[in-house]
């Protein structure tokens, strides 16, 4: 009999087995031992990122590097380049163009495997938690992409296995944290709100995804919830209670 006081999943059972078959993958191809021992989570405070971040291209460039080193890149040659600035949408006083193109907040290129090319939205350069989002992003399809197995479902699905792998190599809150961005912005002439979408997975399916990782880690999730927003922190919690109940993400232990 349907049961109209059964709590709704978070995400379906086919996302969420996707989310197990992807970190499955991941375990696969980048192995056990690396993710368990040498994978941490970064956190978004001074002992991650020492340095005060600003719209500057050395502070860019300073935490691009930071992102390179925590996803255990560092001697992978890569190139940073900002993209050309987004067109201007105000075209007179609280007047804007709606529906413009914009750029990708990031892309990766790979012409051969040592001309490898990372861009980004000059546009999140001053704001460090989607900028590091980004970059976070882009490394890992610079990683999944030196795969030769495909994603679960395919390369067409290697987007958002990008998003989980993303997770994976540790920057689950900043990937969380950015999943959906809601703003206010004003100047002399104008104001209004602004929206935005970091990413492929939803706020709950990334809030999932870093679930897992605190299960599979070990992590005291009490310890992490003071860096996350606050619909991410109440999805985690959810999250979390959902994996213990039904104990799936035990699965991956079968690769220790």
């Amino acid at each position: 009999m349907w049961n109209i006081f059964k709590r709704r999943k978070l995400i379906s059972d086919k996302d969420f087995t996707f989310q197990i078959e992807s970190y499955r993958w991941l375990l696969r191809n980048l192995g056990v031992e690396s993710f368990y021992k040498d994978t941490e989570l970064v956190l978004p405070t001074k002992d991650f990122f020492p340095e005060l971040f600003s719209a500057s291209e050395d502070a860019v460039e300073l935490t691009f590097k930071y992102v390179k080193k925590y996803a255990g890149m560092e001697g992978w040659p890569c190139e940073l380049k900002a993209q050309e600035p987004d067109p201007d949408r105000k075209v007179a006083p609280t007047v804007l163009i709606q529906g413009g193109d914009e750029n990708p907040l990031g892309t990766f290129s790979a012409e051969r495997p040592d001309k490898v090319l990372i861009t980004y939205n000059p546009a999140i350069a001053s704001d460090p938690i989607q900028l590091i989002s980004t970059f976070a992003h882009e490394f890992a399809h610079y990683l999944t992409g030196s795969f030769k197995e495909a994603p679960p479902g395919g390369w067409e699905n290697w987007e958002f296995a990008t998003d989980v792998a993303a997770v994976f190599m540790g920057f689950g809150i900043f990937m969380a944290n950015s999943a959906f961005i809601f703003k206010q912005f004003s100047d002399v002439d104008s104001h209004g709100w602004s929206a935005s979408q970091s990413g492929y997975l939803s706020e709950a399916e990334f809030s999932v995804s870093l679930a897992i990782f605190i299960k599979l880690k070990e992590i005291n999730p009490k310890e992490i919830y003071s860096y996350l927003d606050t619909n991410i922190k109440s999805y985690v919690k959810k999250s979390l209670k959902e994996l213990k109940d039904s104990h799936k993400y035990l699965e991956l232990r079968k690769f220790e």
